[in-house]
């Protein structure tokens, strides 16, 4: 390795050794003190030739942080080859054509450590011109950001959470309302774009007064909970949203589900309920709970409106009940 001093001094600017030169007068400039001070902080000094593409130093802080040996950092290739795979290219892309530009830059990657492990990487980069403005070197610092990532990414979680938390029922853990109010405007535009069919499922439980005036309200939670829990596994796909609507009743929206389709999940969602084989002994419609479903389909355009469609699912739940309830009714809208 060549001298700290001449390696971070060597061949500046006129300006830069100018500047050089009034600190060398005014604080009696040593080499030996500057490289002490280069290595006795936790950041890590390093100065790449742009010519030869080669390490000329880089401090000893290299090896207990990432476990390779200092005099094994030769060239870019061993500083690119011990990027994370995920972080390579774009990495090296960047700093690269910013190097090439003259630009002065900063990344942050995961460098790779000896024993296959990773440590979180900010690289400072300052480019080095001659005389010419050409580029003659690169010179920069090493921090180690691993704490501040992971405190970054436990707040990002946290804040994931309680995004999470924002949109479910807390009581059953199915999407709430504010979920659901959401998706159906994002679909209902997708679906006059593309002019694709959206369907939607509205559940009653029966007679769930009677249920609650019975059993209680704890057994009443209880009982909307496994009802939840089964809608859940009635065959929904990734886009369609189960939530709880208000009180005993549950929703389910379809994005592109033809009216075939959406009655055939709501006899599942009806099928599922009766499987459950939750005592009702004060339901007229039999000794288990049941449900009433409401079905509709529509193709929605701009002159329509999502809450008139809903209000249209909500008559045809309206109608099963009326029908005797603890059936299915479904239309096109």
């Amino acid at each position: 390795m060549r001298n700290t001093g001449d390696i971070f001094m060597n061949k500046p600017a006129a300006g830069a050794a100018h500047a050089r030169e009034e600190s060398e007068s005014a604080f009696d400039f040593d080499p030996d003190v500057y490289r002490t001070l280069l290595e006795s902080t936790l950041a890590i000094p390093w100065r790449i030739d742009w010519a030869t593409m080669t390490f000329a130093y880089i401090g000893p802080q290299i090896e207990p942080l990432l476990g390779w040996p200092q005099d094994s950092w030769k060239t870019v290739d061993d500083w690119a080859a011990r990027i994370h795979e995920e972080d390579r290219q774009r990495v090296v892309d960047f700093c690269v054509s910013q190097s090439m530009a003259g630009v002065d830059h900063e990344a942050d990657y995961r460098a790779l450590t000896r024993d296959n492990g990773y440590v979180w990487i900010r690289d400072v980069v300052h480019v080095v011109r001659d005389e010419k403005g050409e580029v003659e070197s690169l010179v920069g610092f090493m921090f180690d950001i691993t704490e501040r990532k992971k405190s970054e990414q436990e707040l990002l979680d946290m804040q994931r959470r309680l995004e999470a938390l924002s949109f479910e029922d807390g009581l059953t853990g199915a999407a709430n309302r504010r979920l659901f109010d959401r998706q159906l405007k994002t679909e209902w535009k997708a679906a006059c774009r593309y002019g694709t069919t959206l369907s939607a499922i509205l559940i009653d439980l029966d007679h769930f007064k009677q249920f609650n005036d019975r059993y209680g309200h704890i057994a009443g939670d209880e009982c909307l909970i496994r009802v939840a829990a089964a809608l859940g596994k009635a065959g929904r796909r990734p886009r369609d949203v189960i939530a709880r609507f208000g009180g005993e009743e549950f929703v389910i929206l379809l994005p592109e589900t033809d009216a075939e389709a959406a009655l055939y999940l709501a006899e599942r969602c009806r099928e599922v309920i009766g499987e459950l084989q939750i005592p009702h002994e004060s339901s007229p419609c039999g000794s288990m709970v049941t449900a009433s479903i409401g079905v509709g389909t529509t193709t929605p355009t701009i002159e329509a409106s999502a809450r008139e469609f809903l209000t249209g699912v909500d008559r045809l739940l309206y109608a099963a009940k009326q029908a005797g309830r603890d059936r299915i009714v479904s239309d096109t809208i």
